[in-house]
């Protein structure tokens, strides 16, 4: 999963979803890494011009609310069953998340450096890029 490393917002989605994952199966990466430019890449996205959640899964990259639903997969109950929300168009579910994601600075503010994981998800991290100060 990558997600914009200085966002407040994208931090405690991360927390959150290390919390409440079934099992440890995701990996993360800010979108500000070295990692995470290259994964971009590989997928065929260009890193210069993505902004927002990505989740790469069995080779294929998936943004906004088509990513969100999918990282609910991997939550334990009654998280997951957020993925009911697949029934609602993509245009919908698309225009609900840009609207909080060109407010997500000014709503929840932002970090002047990219987090670093608490030890014990550490490994969980791809790269955590420039220097970091906040334990998730």
């Amino acid at each position: 999963m990558l997600f914009d490393g200085v966002c407040n917002l994208c931090n405690g989605t991360v927390s959150f979803i290390l919390r409440h994952e079934r099992a440890p199966t995701l990996r993360f990466a800010s979108l500000q890494s070295d990692a995470a430019r290259a994964l971009l890449t590989r997928a065929g996205l260009d890193p210069g011009t993505i902004h927002t959640i990505v989740l790469i899964e069995g080779g294929e990259a998936w943004v906004r609310s088509d990513a969100a639903l999918r990282i609910a997969g991997h939550l334990r109950a009654p998280w997951r069953w957020g993925r009911v929300l697949r029934v609602v168009p993509r245009a919908i579910r698309d225009a609900c998340y840009r609207v909080i994601a060109t407010h997500r600075y000014r709503l929840f503010g932002r970090r002047d450096t990219c987090t670093v994981p608490a030890p014990e998800a550490a490994a969980r991290f791809v790269d955590r890029g420039p220097a970091e100060r906040t334990p998730v």
